[in-house]
């Protein structure tokens, strides 16, 4: 190199004359810069590539997945509507199996708030119970009240957390009946009367809590238990879809939650045929 210049010498592989060629120092530096740019640009392509790639091969990973759960969700399904038939099918048979025919799987360990009055002292009791409670079902299938005394509707904004029937108790373990439904919700949620009529109790309960019950005539009462607070007094005439009150943990409870009771000519019905 000389005069800031770069020189290369060309030597042929067979014997020749040997050549030589002279860069300006800028144009030698253009080169090299465009060298490395374009050797960046290749590697961010590479890169782009591979990332385009992987994400391909993710996509069609999602793809057989999401047909496996659909399929997956299809066989659930099929299987479901089998179980509902087989349950409709035995309940023309046994009337035990009517209320198993409209209800969802019931949560055995719920950590839900439950709760509900003092328990029958004997397995024997709990039976009579049970009995009396078919035999009304039974009897309330074959009549026709007037519905503008039926309680309708949910009392409250939740979920069930406890079934109408037979239960295991979550304070003594014994299998006992449980005479409503217990409905899961926030401390505060409102609490709504389910048909209109006559507020016929409003205080403190040992085993309800703070309870309501509503005597709505045609032989219908709604009892709504373990409440927060209570906003009605005895014979205060109410409306359907008043606010009576407020789900609370008041009573024998183990969490906020609204226990709900239907009775009709004094004894209890499932509450879940007026829901």
């Amino acid at each position: 190199m000389s005069s800031g210049k770069f020189r290369l010498l060309i030597v042929p592989e067979e014997d020749g004359e040997v050549r030589q060629l002279q860069l300006h120092p800028g144009i030698f530096r253009a080169l090299l810069v465009a060298s490395l740019l374009l050797a960046a640009a290749v590697a961010l392509l590479a890169a782009d590539y591979f990332r385009v790639r992987s994400y391909h091969d993710e996509i069609l990973r999602l793809r057989s997945e999401n047909r496996v759960f659909q399929e997956e969700i299809r066989r659930l399904g099929t299987e479901m509507m089998s179980l509902r038939q087989d349950l409709a099918i035995q309940a023309r048979y046994d009337p035990r199996f009517r209320i198993m025919a409209q209800l969802p799987v019931r949560l055995k360990n719920s950590p839900n708030g439950i709760g509900g009055p003092t328990e029958p002292d004997t397995p024997e009791a709990a039976g009579q119970l049970q009995g009396q409670s078919d035999n009304l079902r039974l009897a309330n299938d074959l009549q026709t009240p007037g519905e503008a005394e039926k309680p309708s509707g949910w009392p409250t904004h939740g979920w069930l957390s406890s079934l109408f029937g037979m239960r295991q108790s979550p304070f003594s373990g014994r299998q006992v009946f449980h005479e409503g439904i217990d409905i899961a919700a926030r401390a505060g949620t409102p609490v709504h009367a389910t048909a209109g009529g006559t507020v016929v109790r409003a205080g403190y309960n040992s085993g309800y809590g703070n309870l309501v019950v509503i005597d709505h005539g045609n032989g219908y009462r709604t009892l709504y238990g373990h409440n927060a607070k209570v906003f009605v007094k005895v014979g205060q005439k109410i409306a359907k879809g008043e606010k009576i009150a407020t789900v609370g943990n008041t009573g024998r409870s183990t969490g906020p939650h609204l226990h709900y009771e239907v009775h009709h000519k004094g004894s209890p019905v499932n509450p879940r045929k007026f829901l």
